[in-house]
């Protein structure tokens, strides 16, 4: 199903061949984001990012680099997370020469003129101002804020306005250099092509990545032993919350676990959470999701719910964690989600450009990439004691946090709720 080959100079290459697809994808990750800053430099990662469209001797602006695509309908996009940056173009497999030459081309020769550089200030600056518009995805800023604290595990992935300002071009070069390397790099081709024909391509376009030693991250430091709450007053229609427990990492074994635990509460239109409510009338968007980073991980429940009805929900979503507690899943509901879980992963691997993420980044983040069925082996082993006992485990008042955008001020009033 796939193939992985590491070159002399330490870069990682996976292939992953699909013979019925015309398209093939070309995705490099790079072991670098926003926990791999300081705090002088915090949104450093994805600045550069976005520089990296701006330019080549090649291709000397941002409309000929999306040109170079657009003239063979293809798509592309660069992204930033706190654990990794990424870059990939897909394409008609006969144009695997250009997306390979497109996305080194990128990496390896980006200009970053001072002029774009300003210009490009502004515009990061108008994604800030558009994210802390949307309540919807600040909210997902704040719940990491209220966990993590003044590290980088905690920090926003776009930085701070006032920091994105006083970045200079060398701030962006030493960046470049200290955390871009073959050895923390890892390229990834999915789709259709011939695999011996597009490993000597990969080792001609990638060639010139540096080998030098990156710069590791700062470990996260976990500090909890009362229930906490963060509250963003905003004069909005309604309130938007994240509700949840610290849990687990994305090595340890009971990963599997809290996803199912997830799913089981709010993973889909038909979990508990969600039904509960839908039903009631108080919300439209209602989830409750797992996530699990290299050395962290927590359960979150999130909603859009009216303002006068913050306090219903918040002790009916505490009431369903108390319950799982209590009371053992059944075999018929554990069934769903493991059904929900192994389906939603087999229908999301049918395109070229989510085969390449699913085997890069296991790559990047573990060093070893499981198979869809080895996954499917994992999610099957799961069963109603060890969700009840990962429950007991998570679901306590030292680990539960509340962050909050609404109309509201008396955080002492929504710390007192927090009982479980």
């Amino acid at each position: 199903m796939y193939k992985k080959t590491v070159l002399k100079n330490g870069l990682r290459i996976i292939t992953v061949p699909m013979k019925n697809t015309r398209a093939v994808t070309v995705l490099v990750l790079v072991g670098t984001g926003s926990k791999y800053e300081t705090k002088e430099i915090n949104g450093i990662s994805h600045f550069l990012e976005h520089m990296f469209g701006q330019g080549t001797s090649k291709r000397p602006n941002h409309q000929k680099i999306a040109e170079t695509l657009d003239k063979v309908g293809g798509s592309w996009n660069f992204f930033t997370s706190k654990e990794f940056t990424g870059f990939w173009a897909k394409t008609r497999n006969v144009h695997l020469d250009l997306a390979l030459d497109w996305v080194s081309d990128i990496l390896l020769n980006s200009k970053f003129e001072p002029s774009k550089i300003k210009k490009e200030k502004g515009v990061i600056v108008e994604e800030i101002n558009m994210y802390l518009d949307t309540p919807t995805r600040y909210i997902g800023d704040l719940w990491e804020e209220l966990l993590y604290g003044d590290q980088p595990a905690g920090w926003h992935i776009l930085g701070r306005k006032e920091i994105i300002q006083r970045l200079q071009r060398r701030d962006l070069l030493n960046y470049l250099r200290n955390h871009y390397s073959t050895l923390n790099t890892v390229v990834c081709v999915a789709g259709n092509f011939n695999q011996i024909e597009c490993l000597r391509k990969i080792k001609k376009f990638f060639k010139k990545l540096c080998s030098r030693l990156p710069q590791p991250k700062v470990e996260v430091i976990e500090k909890q032993s009362k229930p906490q709450v963060l509250i963003h007053f905003k004069k909005t229609d309604q309130t938007h919350l994240c509700l949840g427990a610290r849990g687990y990492d994305l090595f340890h074994p009971r990963r599997y676990t809290q996803e199912i635990l997830a799913t089981i509460l709010g993973g889909n239109a038909s979990a508990r959470i969600h039904v509960l409510l839908r039903e009631k009338g108080w919300a439209y968007y209602v989830y409750t999701s797992s996530e699990v980073y290299t050395d962290s991980g927590y359960i979150v429940t999130g909603a859009g719910v009216p303002n006068n009805k913050i306090e219903e929900v918040i002790k009916s979503t505490l009431k369903e964690y108390r319950k799982i507690k209590e009371k053992k899943v059944s075999l018929k509901e554990l069934k769903k989600a493991k059904e929900y879980l192994k389906g939603s992963l087999a229908l999301s691997l049918e395109t070229s450009d989510a085969r390449a993420s699913f085997y890069a980044g296991q790559e990047l983040l573990t060093g070893k990439i499981l198979t869809p069925e080895e996954k499917f082996a994992k999610i099957d082993e799961v069963t109603p004691t060890a969700i009840q006992k990962l429950a007991q485990d998570i679901f306590r008042p030292e680990k539960l946090n509340l962050a909050l955008i609404g109309p509201h001020k008396n955080q002492k009033k929504f710390q007192a709720l927090l009982k479980i």
